[in-house]
């Protein structure tokens, strides 16, 4: 099993030993986080709280050139295409109606956003003499993308553009980026609030009025039971396998992840389903095909990380992060919460946005959620923010990365 490559012992994981190392170390976070009241209150996803400190000791043993591990991630494409086809089955044009043209304004400033992101981090990256591309990968690919878009796009970076440690670089980034948007999302809200003397109850006409429109389409046809699993897998998997073609086919005019094409058809199927009647999509089954998929892909991402490789770019990273931190919030600020009304609603937008701005649309939504638990909801942002950082914001996302890749 071990063989000597350049004196240093290695040790190889096969496809399925790292999908059950996965679940192991998954679990092993699970349990830390439930012992440690910060990382509850981060909200750190377990992946990240077991994965790290495993990536971070095999590192070690490769630093020391006492043992380096190498991981047959294969599985995890079927995991990625997987959790990117579920994104895909959230989009319902009956829920963007509801959004109404806040939501497309939003998803227009996100995407220009996550151009910014990567021209300040192209710019710093450039500065230090390192490689642009990293710049990249600690701007839209790990914040305004988050662990699943940088899990996807780093081995990207590294096939396509000979760029070291990319998946490190970004997953790394996205994590600082996370819990900066925990730490400051909720504490920027307040300050909004009380700099601008904002009563909760001045929203926009219709923001609390989620009864207003056809949200019938959020209703769950089943439990997540054993057929509701089966159901949803059977969509997903049709998805991809449709998907895969037009994948190929996207892929003679501009280079997309692969599960660009399983999210369109993703899409399709649930619009078509939902405005027919015929079927629903939705419910508890998709949710734990979610779940499963996202955890298995991150968590085998995470574990195989080659941490030792960013010893060289520790203080640039840093800098690029801090830039972006310091930038995000100004958004939020001056142009999140200006555009959108200078009100409760939109305060609520730009708390939302520097969630999901900043690594994980989950994390806007908590922040959100700690607000509206103390002055009141915001049902209407609240949808905008889930609908554009979970979904909306992957295909301009992906576009661009790719493009500014290529410069």
């Amino acid at each position: 099993m071990n063989e000597v490559a350049s004196s240093v012992a290695t040790l190889k994981i096969s496809s399925v030993q790292a999908v059950a190392l996965a679940f192991v170390t998954y679990y092993l976070g699970v349990w830390i986080k439930s012992k440690v009241a910060l990382l509850q209150k981060l909200s750190l996803p377990a992946a990240v709280i077991g994965g790290l400190p495993f990536a971070f000791f095999l590192s070690v043993l490769r630093g020391l050139g006492i043992l380096q591990v190498t991981f047959d991630n294969s599985l995890s494409t079927v995991a990625l295409l997987a959790f990117f086809t579920t994104v895909g089955m959230m989009a319902s044009l009956k829920l963007v109606k509801y959004g109404g043209i806040a939501l497309v304004f939003f998803w227009i400033i996100s995407t220009i956003v996550g151009f910014a992101q990567n021209l300040i981090g192209m710019g710093i990256a450039g500065a230090m003499g390192i490689d642009p591309h990293y710049g990249i990968l600690a701007g839209a690919v790990s914040l305004m993308g988050g662990l699943g878009t940088s899990a996807a796009f780093g081995p990207y970076f590294e096939t396509t553009y000979g760029i070291q440690g990319s998946t490190s670089v970004a997953i790394t980034a996205a994590t600082f980026g996370m819990v900066a948007a925990l730490v400051l999302g909720g504490p920027f809200g307040e300050w909004i609030l009380n700099k601008y003397n904002i009563d909760p109850a001045n929203k926009p006409a219709g923001a609390d009025k989620p009864d207003a429109v056809d949200l019938t389409v959020l209703e769950e046809e089943e439990n997540s039971d054993a057929r509701g699993v089966i159901k949803a897998s059977a969509f997903v998997f049709l998805a991809i396998g449709i998907g895969s073609v037009v994948s190929a086919y996207l892929g003679q005019l501009i280079t997309l992840p692969a599960y660009i094409g399983a999210m369109l058809i993703a899409a399709v199927i649930r619009n078509i389903g939902d405005f027919s009647g015929m079927y629903k999509v939705q419910g508890g089954g998709l949710n734990i095909v979610a779940e499963v998929a996202l955890t298995v892909y991150v968590t085998m991402a995470i574990n195989s990380l080659n941490l030792y490789e960013l010893i060289h770019l520790a203080l640039p990273l840093f800098i690029i992060l801090v830039a972006q931190t310091v930038f995000m919030l100004v958004v939020a600020w001056l142009v999140y919460f200006r555009i959108f009304g200078k009100n409760y609603e939109s305060m609520m937008l730009a708390v939302g946005a520097i969630g999901f701005a900043m690594g994980a649309t989950a994390n806007g939504l908590a922040n959100m959620q700690a607000i509206g638990d103390k002055h009141g909801h915001a049902p209407r942002a609240w949808l905008i923010v889930s609908l554009v950082g979970a979904f909306l914001i992957d295909f301009t996302n992906a576009i661009i990365i790719t493009w500014m890749g290529a410069w």
